[in-house]
């Protein structure tokens, strides 16, 4: 992989989070309204199956 690439990655998921704040702002708003009432714990859980999630999507992308 190449720094273009993680870049461009990083850039496409500001893209994609920067849509869904303008699209559906009021449901971004009680979305990260129940975020901040999570316990820690169960908000690095769900952070961990993203990023393990990423990493799947990122990898099936490097074999297609």
């Amino acid at each position: 992989m190449t720094w273009r690439v993680l870049i461009a990655a990083i850039g496409l998921a500001f893209v994609i989070e920067g849509a869904v704040y303008f699209a559906l702002p009021d449901f971004s708003r009680k979305f990260i309204a129940r975020m901040l009432e999570l316990n820690p714990g169960v908000a690095r859980r769900i952070g961990l199956l993203s990023i393990v999630f990423g990493l799947v999507v990122l990898w099936i992308a490097s074999l297609i």
